[in-house]
């Protein structure tokens, strides 16, 4: 049993153990903050209803009214943005899940259990669920996320979150995932950052992990692999990493922690040799096998942490690290980039400030921004959520198909711009040069304004999305030309030189980085990259922008060259954060190659469906079945580039409308996102904001044939 720093819920669980009341979650929004609440008070029950948004992510049945049955696509967009409506949140943004990793939830329970943060009973008992409904059916454990295969990264961190939680070794569910566990060669196969995760709790020796050293945050920046030249997300983990690395954190050695020791391997734990242990992957954990410029550096780094007399280096360096650390923190308010980062940094803030400072209280009241309750329990989203992102993509769709004119529709639009006025990002970071950040002011972030982050795309979406609202009759203008003009220099300072846009920030590092990626599980992360994806969204976003002030042609020109150069030889462009050819296809198809290439994966039932799998292989794999967002994507694009044959189009746009429900819903299909080619994520949103676009596009550009 885990010592009793924590508000347990009873060990004793059944084998599909009894969530919360689900009547008793609210889900509180403000700014786009979003956090769940579960009310234990009847008084706070009566005076805090429920309402629909709650419902829905809830599984909860709620009242609403059977539709007409559509005739036409404009009548079928109509009915989906009738029933996607009633999610809006009252601040005006469409709320969401954003989960499908699986190896999140385990990094803030460690986090928690090291810095002894009380785990509420509401939480232990929903994250339990979720776990205990997310473990394959057939073998008991867990991937790398919800699609994915077991894996020992997967299955040995959910495990040690259960155990923590308070699952008996002996429960029926743990019984069978330490199964799978053990034929997958126990947990001294999982990748680094598993290895990491396991040696913070003490069941995994450090001398089993590559060095993580913090004196490269003291190397010059001028040197190419200064670990400000990394992708940021790469970057704002391996800086706490190499200080909780460099201070060698490990959880007090009690009975709890002996007893995971012998649970998690298939050998004495004793008897494991740490130092071969370090590059020991299993099979089907390892996606980038180590490069050898990797290995090489390795041995020099593990020979220099042997040198007695780096003491005060390593504290100065330390010191450094903290610097960065706080100032992560303080510029996000204490959300961080992401969970991975938020997690660590919370560890950080414990051991630096102490349990009692006010940086370590506000690190922990920002744990709550991450999770997400759903009908399965409660989960840990990918960021603090995909606010702006939703919320930019429904605007335009809804503009676009002409329901933003009808007066039924005038309400959610105003409320609509109203978040995005507020989302904008009205300051630079301080020291912006000193953290490694690039601008912001004028930006808009994938999340919340809170957040900061600039990200290329949700800025252009976002820009897009205002100068469509405040062109229509009825709205105000509460985004002056002068913050508009803001995030269009933001825009234009993230231009690489081969003329695309990356995700954050401007390419920093050398493309030969990638031979020192220590991930083993992601590709391509150790710097940014141009991407089709973001590349279309800014040059699009430019052009809107053209309609009403300057032009920026040699940019735009730029852009599109680049676009056209990153189209594969077979007509398609790797889609890298979204599944995946079709979903680059939404943005980059303008040519006939392009056209065909979707022309050929389109199904029998009219469908397209694309699996997971194109992201991992880099070419298109066909999912078992049809999918509504695959679908909205393909036809979407082929009405961009104007594909002469409109029957190709129709049909899709018939199977779009096949998969409706009476009351104007789309069901949840397969997950939609990726990131980092082998990874997840879950967009539940897509399948109402791109379906209704496609719709309505098809009835504005054929004049809304009847089609049933």
């Amino acid at each position: 049993m885990p010592p009793n720093t924590f508000d347990f819920v009873d060990t004793q669980l059944p084998k599909n153990p009894q969530g919360t009341d689900p009547l008793r979650w609210r889900l509180k929004v403000e700014h786009g903050r979003q956090t769940w609440h579960y009310l234990e008070n009847d008084e706070e029950l009566r005076k805090w209803p429920q309402s629909i948004c709650d419902k829905y992510w809830l599984g909860i049945p709620f009242p609403n009214k059977q539709l007409d049955t559509p005739k036409t696509a404009l009548e079928a967009a109509r009915n989906g943005f009738e029933f996607f409506k009633l999610l809006q949140t009252e601040d005006g943004h469409w709320a969401g899940e954003y989960g499908g990793p699986m190896f999140l939830l385990p990094g803030i329970i460690i986090a928690m259990y090291i810095t002894h943060t009380p785990i509420p009973k509401s939480w232990s008992t929903e994250i339990t669920r979720y776990l205990f409904n997310r473990a394959h059916k057939d073998d008991g454990g867990w991937g790398i996320h919800i699609e994915g295969p077991s894996t020992v990264f997967g299955t040995a961190l959910n495990y040690v979150a259960l155990r923590i939680l308070g699952v008996d070794a002996d429960h029926p569910v743990m019984v069978k995932s330490r199964a799978t566990l053990h034929k997958l060669g126990g947990a001294i196969g999982s990748p680094s950052w598993g290895k990491f995760w396991l040696a913070v709790l003490n069941v995994y020796d450090w001398e089993g992990l590559n060095p993580i050293i913090p004196e490269f945050w003291l190397l010059p920046y001028s040197i190419p692999f200064h670990p400000g030249r990394f992708w940021c997300h790469t970057r704002m983990v391996y800086l706490p990493m190499s200080y909780i690395y460099g201070k060698r954190v490990g959880a007090d050695l009690c009975p709890f922690i002996k007893q995971l020791r012998q649970e998690l391997y298939v050998q004495p734990y004793e008897s494991i040799n740490w130092a071969y242990a370090r590059n020991d992957v299993c099979e089907v954990d390892l996606y980038v096998p180590h490069p050898g410029l990797l290995g090489f550096l390795n041995g020099i780094l593990s020979l220099y942490e042997k040198i007695p007399n780096v003491v005060d280096l390593r504290k100065h360096a330390l010191n450094e690290v903290y610097k960065q650390v706080k100032a992560e923190d303080e510029n996000t308010f204490y959300l961080d980039l992401g969970p991975v980062n938020k997690a660590m940094n919370l560890v950080v803030a414990y051991l630096e400030e102490g349990p009692d400072s006010e940086a370590f209280k506000l690190a922990q009241s920002k744990i709550i921004d991450f999770m997400w309750m759903s009908a399965e329990g409660m989960m840990m989203n990918g960021t603090n959520g995909s606010q702006l992102w939703d919320t930019a993509f429904t605007v335009q769709a809804v503009i676009e198909s002409g329901l933003a004119d009808e007066p039924s529709n005038h309400e959610s639009m105003l409320r609509a711009l109203e978040f995005l006025d507020d989302c904008q990002i009205k300051r630079n970071v301080p020291e912006t040069d000193m953290c490694y950040r690039h601008i912001s002011k004028g930006a808009w972030p994938f999340s919340t304004r809170d957040q900061g982050y600039t990200v290329s795309d949700s800025t252009a979406e976002g820009l897009k999305a205002v100068l469509l609202l405040q062109k229509l009759q009825y709205t105000p203008k509460p985004v002056s030309e002068e913050r508009l003009r803001q995030a269009v220099d933001v825009l234009l300072s993230l231009q690489n030189s081969d003329g695309g846009f990356a995700s954050y920030e401007l390419i920093r590092g050398p493309w030969w980085l990638e031979w020192i990626n220590p991930a083993e599980v992601f590709d391509n992360i150790m710097i940014e990259y141009s991407y089709p994806e973001c590349t279309t969204s800014v040059l699009t976003g430019l052009c809107t922008f053209r309609e009403y002030y300057p032009d920026y042609r040699e940019v735009c020109n730029k852009a599109a060259k680049y676009i056209h150069k990153s189209q594969k030889e077979d007509g398609g462009w790797y889609g890298s954060w979204a599944i995946c050819f079709t979903y680059a296809a939404l943005f980059a198809t303008t040519s006939r190659k392009g056209c065909e290439f979707l022309i050929s994966r389109q199904r029998e039932d009219g469908g397209w469906g694309e699996s997971y799998k194109s992201c991992e292989l880099g070419e298109y794999v066909q999912h078992a079945e049809s999918q509504v967002v695959n679908t909205s994507w393909a036809v979407l694009a082929l009405m961009s580039a104007r594909y002469p044959d409109e029957r190709a189009i129709r049909k899709g746009i018939e199977f779009i409308m096949s998969r409706q429900q009476l009351n104007g819903e789309w069901k949840q299909e397969g997950i939609e996102g990726v990131f980092n080619k082998n990874c997840m994520i879950s967009y539940p949103n897509y399948k109402f904001t791109f379906t209704i676009w496609a719709l309505g596009r098809y009835a504005k550009i054929y004049k809304n044939p009847v089609l049933f």
